[in-house]
């Protein structure tokens, strides 16, 4: 029988990668699901109730680990956790493979067969196990209810008898999944939003959701897209002329958030000092960004920031703020994936190292880093404009 193991998280991360209804499932595949105790607390899923739907619930993570065949987290594993699993386990998680490099290599290193969530494909056939996308759709969502507590005004217009009481402003900075899902939210209660994006398709998606699209949109606009839907990289001459229509529009605005980001890279400068001190006392705007340096100029990762009356919050797991419903999502993708991976009438581990959603996700393998936006000699990290972000 092939065995998973779940262990918890560490550095307070609430979530967990498998949930009661993931767990019954994996059990009628035919898998051992062996949980710490604890491991779902903070998503909720209680010892008991995983143990309901067929969980081993074990009472510390070595018992959890020795001699598994699959290890499911949401983060990274340490590299003593994997090397309590079997010789050439799989282990599937948000591996952050472009941060830490020793680190990775450590964990290459013990042998085990790293695949990394967050590089699955984008391709229609995976988008059940696209967790940039599951996890992005909350934090968009938290995003501007967490702007919406933070401006202390409401959102929508009023009218009373004692008068009328404006619609707040909402600007949208980049139009991916987590952007969408900020304008939808701040749509549904009740303000004026208003989003930019270099990419032409997001015109109609922003249109579509009742906001307003703000873009420089000239012919290199116009071209601003590879066929495969990503961003091109945008002249200096754009960039400028982008910067000052963003400048004159933000001025106005009461909640910004900000949300391009690209895995690997340092997130884009989009909201200067300026443009911050330009606005009205008492906005806010939240950094989607933050792990990766921050949208905004001021911002500072992990805390909240009041500038000249403006604070500016740079969370780092809007995501796991929403855990129950973050774990429940990501459970869904970990086991989308792992049905890809087993014969189901033998209930056994077959694995096509053919697949491309094994070759897009696979890090390491055999002891060896592997993919290839991973090699020294520069496998390029995909320029795409971050729709799981």
């Amino acid at each position: 029988m092939v065995t998973i193991a779940v262990t918890a998280e560490r550095d307070g991360e609430p979530r967990v990668a498998v949930s009661p209804e993931t767990v019954k499932k994996l059990t009628a595949l035919g898998f051992a699901v062996k949980v710490e105790a604890g491991a779902g607390a903070g998503s909720r899923f209680s010892d008991d109730l995983l143990r309901a739907q067929g969980a081993q619930i074990a009472r510390t993570a070595s018992e959890a680990l020795t001699g598994a065949d699959i290890l499911l987290k949401v983060r990274r594993p340490t590299t003593d956790e994997v090397k309590s699993l079997k010789s050439g386990a799989i282990v599937a998680a948000m591996l952050a493979p472009y941060d830490d490099r020793a680190g990775l290599e450590a964990l290459a290193g013990t042998g085990a067969v790293l695949m990394a969530m967050e590089l699955m494909p984008r391709i229609s056939r995976a988008q059940s196990m696209d967790v940039l996308s599951s996890q992005a759709n909350l934090a968009g969502y938290k995003a501007v209810i967490d702007a919406a507590a933070m401006f202390r005004q409401a959102l929508p217009m009023m009218m009373t008898a004692a008068g009328t009481v404006p619609a707040a402003k909402v600007f949208i900075m980049g139009v991916g999944v987590a952007g969408l899902q900020a304008i939808a939210t701040a749509r549904r209660l009740g303000a004026i939003v208003s989003a930019t994006d270099v990419r032409p398709a997001t015109k109609e998606q922003v249109a579509s959701l009742g906001a307003k699209f703000i873009a420089v949109e000239d012919e290199e606009f116009k071209e601003a897209q590879t066929a495969a839907g990503y961003a091109k990289p945008m002249s200096p001459a754009y960039q400028q002329k982008q910067a000052e229509l963003v400048a004159a529009h933000i001025k106005a605005q009461d909640i910004v958030i900000a949300t391009a980001l690209i895995p690997g890279r340092p997130a884009p400068r989009l909201i200067t000092a300026a443009m911050v001190e330009s606005m009205k006392p008492g906005s806010v705007i939240v950094d989607l960004a933050a792990e990766r340096g921050g949208n905004c100029e001021l911002t500072q990762p992990d805390k909240v920031v009041a500038h000249k009356g403006v604070s500016i919050a740079a969370p780092l797991n809007l995501a796991g703020e929403v855990a129950v419903n973050a774990s429940g999502l990501y459970a869904k993708n970990l086991l989308a994936f792992l049905e890809t991976m087993i014969d189901k009438q033998q209930k056994a581990l077959k694995v096509n190292w053919d697949d491309e959603l094994i070759k897009g996700t696979l890090v390491a393998r055999d002891g060896k880093i592997v993919h290839p936006s991973l090699q020294p000699a520069g496998g390029q990290i995909p320029s795409q404009l971050p729709q799981g972000a």
